[in-house]
This record gives C-alpha cells, structure tokens and sequence, in this order.
C-alpha cells in the first residue's frame, strides 16, 4: 500500500511538473493563437461540456473508434488462433500484416474515403491500425504456450475448453494486453486524424478541424484533453476485462497504467 502512495506521488508530482512547464511556455510565447497555458485550456473546456453538441461528438467518436477496435481485436484473436494451428494460414495472412503494418495511415484514410466514404472512416481506420498489433501478440501469446502443459493435458485427456481456460489464456493474456496498451492508443490517434482529415458530422475530430480554422488554440487543446481522457478511461476498461479472464482473475492491476 504504501508503495502505491509512494508511486503515486511522483507520478502527481510528474504530471504537475509539466503542468508548470506548460503554463511557463504559454508565458513565455503570450501569443494565444500559438500557445495557450492549461487554465485557458480548462476554460474552454468548462465553455464545450454544457454544450449538447459536445456530448453528440464524444459519443460518436466513441462508438465508432471503440468499434474498430473491438472488431479489430477480436478479428485478430482469431486469425491469429487459426495462424497458429494451421501454417498455411499463418503464411497466407503474413504479407497482408506485413502490408497493414508498413502503409502509412494517411494513404489508407485516402482510400478509406474513396471506399467507405467519411462517415465509418473512424472505424475503418482503427481496425485497420488494430488488427496486425493484436495478431502478432495473439501469435506470439500462443507461440509461448508451455509444451509440459500441453503434454500433461494430452496424459489427463483435459477437454478442449479446460485446455483453452486454463493452459492457452494464461499464455496469451500478457501478450494480448501489451498489444493492447499500444494498441488502444494508437486507435485513438489514428481514429481522429482519420476525422480530422474526413471531417465527418459530430465527431471529435471535426470539431479540431473547425477549431483550427478559426485558429482557437484552446478548443484545439482542449478537445486534445477530452481525447486523452476518453482513451485512458477506455483503455483502463478494456485491460480490466482482460484482467479478469485470467483464471481466479482479480480487479485491474493497480500499476499496468
């Protein structure tokens, strides 16, 4: 427990170390079109929560970021489970990570447009971005499975289910939720820039599109802010549940953040 406190204090101190020194910089510049300090930030906040308009944009990226990578994670448990039974498989869907994992974002968000058009760009994109990171962890999850179990599990004559609960996830897990920690993040990021350059009806990122044009720093900032939180509560979600697979599984791991 006290090592808990302890962690969380200089994690406390950290964050309003650079808080200082963002507040300093905004000083130091005094130009609110190029930089504004975090008060300001949080004003523009305090303006965009009230409106409705702002809870419409947050639910929509929302939906739609959070169902990329859902899709996206479970597409990838799957391949990445029949990559490890079947060779073939694991050969056929190699260039085509190889490939999701190498193009750069913005060349698939152009596509994407010309496809699917800016109103599912979001979920596109996030599962576009998603899938290699959790096929590749499911992959090497599996990959790491111990032979000793599994032989042991032959010898007992365990069921397919009992094998899976109790030998395959333990393995898998660690790998899956490292692959989410990266992954869940850059969903996000790719998600909105996606939006920012689709620009979407009542989405995050068209609100830092308009933000940017009218050159408002502080909407940009704090919109910036409402995605950080919404990915870090999102993320914390999703590892949680991860957590609780794991047999005889607790709650969330106090410092996986």
């Amino acid at each position: 427990m006290k090592g808990n406190h302890e962690r969380f204090g200089r994690r406390l101190l950290a964050v309003g170390f650079w808080i200082l020194v963002w507040q300093l910089g905004a000083l130091y510049v005094d130009n609110h079109i190029i930089l504004v300090g975090p008060w300001d930030t949080v004003l523009a906040l305090g303006r965009l929560i009230p409106d409705g308009n702002f809870w419409r944009s947050v639910l929509s990226s929302f939906g739609k970021i959070s169902l990329g990578f859902l899709s996206a994670f479970g597409a990838g448990v799957v391949l990445g489970s029949f990559g490890y039974k079947l060779a073939f498989v694991r050969d056929l869907l190699e260039p085509v990570m190889v490939l999701l994992k190498s193009v750069p974002v913005a060349s698939f968000v152009i596509l994407a447009l010309i496809w699917a058009g800016s109103g599912n760009l979001s979920v596109l994109i996030a599962f576009i971005v998603v899938l290699p990171m959790i096929y590749v962890n499911t992959l090497a999850g599996l990959k790491s499975t111990d032979g000793k179990l599994l032989e042991m599990a032959k010898v007992f004559r365990m069921s397919a289910g009992k094998k899976v609960r109790y030998i395959y996830v333990p393995a898998l897990l660690p790998y899956l939720k490292s692959g989410c920690r990266i992954a869940l993040g850059m969903s996000w990021k790719s998600g909105v820039a996606a939006e920012v350059i689709g620009v979407p009806d009542r989405s995050i990122g068209e609100k830092l599109y308009m933000a940017k044009i009218y050159l408002n720093t502080g909407d940009v900032l704090a919109w910036t802010l409402v995605i950080i939180l919404v990915s870090a509560l999102f993320e914390r979600a999703v590892l949680g549940v991860l957590d609780r697979l794991a047999p005889g599984g607790g709650g969330y791991e106090s410092g996986s953040s």
